[in-house]
């Protein structure tokens, strides 16, 4: 089973995700910011991902250490899940349409971080969460998960559209790139890992 369970506690946050790369789509998220939970929801619909999230944080101060170590925790679930990344397609991307947005999205399980995000919000927050809180997102998310992890705005002025564009793009992305293909003997790189 490709799955993780990942604990952290700090003096800000306390963390626990349960991850299942073979999923069906089914999540039970709970950070304590509501447009939060609607993403990754999103993400794990679109992403064929089972993800629960059990978060409590000091949102009394901001949402900032919430969101990204939520990022950090999800991607140490990836990089737990997938081991040595045996028989996966490694890359994965999608062009996705969301009203009058089009997002694309790219992920390569490289183990090498990187994060490219060409995306413009107007506003300065959805919900309770703090729009610039996004790139923290996903930057702890691409370093810990050890992918490379692109986002490019082709169009889109709807701020909520935007967001959901990324995280539905984003588990399409990743569905690709998880998925085993029998063709491939060991890990998809001439190095002979990743």
């Amino acid at each position: 089973m490709r799955q993780a369970t990942i604990e952290r506690e700090t003096g800000e946050t306390r963390i626990l995700i349960t991850l299942n790369l073979d999923g069906t789509g089914k999540s039970q998220i709970h950070t304590g910011i509501g447009f939060l939970d609607h993403m990754l929801t999103l993400f794990c619909k679109h992403g064929f991902l089972d993800l629960t999230v059990d978060a409590e944080g000091d949102l009394a101060v901001d949402c900032h250490h919430t969101v990204e170590d939520i990022g950090i925790c999800l991607g140490m679930a990836f990089r737990e899940a997938l081991g040595d990344k045996a028989g996966i397609r490694r890359y994965g991307s999608a062009i996705l349409p969301m009203d009058e947005t089009l997002m694309v999205a790219a992920v390569d399980f490289s183990g090498r971080a990187y994060l490219g995000m060409e995306v413009t919000f107007t506003v300065p927050r959805l919900g309770t969460v703090d729009t610039e809180m996004f790139r923290e997102f996903f930057y702890a998310l691409a370093v810990h998960a050890g992918m490379n992890l692109h986002f490019r705005q082709l169009s889109g002025s709807n701020n909520h559209h935007i967001a959901e564009a990324m995280f539905k793009g984003l588990g399409q992305a990743v569905d690709q790139a998880l998925r085993v293909d029998p063709r491939i003997e060991g890990v998809r790189s001439t190095k002979g890992v990743l």
